[in-house]
């Protein structure tokens, strides 16, 4: 059997409603914002649009697998977040990243990994960027396994907007 093909395809406007009903499955839900499933579509939309449409600085994707979609990735310059994000960050080459299996079938199979491979492999295609991060919940063992796996090493337990979290850099391409 051939190895399964990860991709990773820009976000679009038709993509949200796919998205909206992953945020309210129970394995995403559990360490995603889960009030965002219970948005009305229109403000749902209003919230994730300007990501589509590359007005903030932050970048959307569907991951695939094999064609299907899965998954939703985002990388975003750390560098002026705001909103209390990433205040000490004062190299523009930082992207975060966040991510989610949208298919609870696929979980426990290594498709996190892989995904969150491609997704660093393509940030460091970039000349531009220095290193990647992330931040989840230290409580969030799969999450930080995966991100091992990947290529990131724990840093320090910070304190995030969003609570307590682990983050994590990698500095490899």
């Amino acid at each position: 059997m051939a190895p399964a093909r990860v991709a990773l395809r820009p976000m679009t406007d038709d993509d949200l409603p796919m998205l909206q009903q992953w945020i309210g499955r129970p394995h995403v839900a559990e360490w995603w914002d889960a009030d965002e499933a219970a948005w009305s579509f229109e403000r749902f939309r209003a919230s994730y649009l300007p990501r589509v449409m590359a007005e903030e600085k932050v970048t959307p994707y569907i991951v695939q697998l094999d064609g299907r979609p899965v998954g939703f990735a985002q990388s975003y310059v750390a560098m002026g977040s705001g909103d209390g994000w990433w205040e000490d960050i004062t190299d523009p080459g930082v992207r975060g990243i966040d991510q989610f299996i949208g298919e609870a079938d696929l979980l426990g199979r290594g498709l996190g990994t892989a995904m969150v491979k491609a997704l660093v492999r393509q940030l460091f295609a970039d000349p531009a960027v220095t290193r990647v991060q992330t931040d989840p919940d230290p409580t969030n063992a799969r999450a930080i396994r995966c991100y091992q796996k990947a290529g990131f090493r724990a840093v320090r337990e910070i304190v995030t907007p969003d609570g307590p979290a682990l983050y994590m850099l990698c500095e490899c391409a």
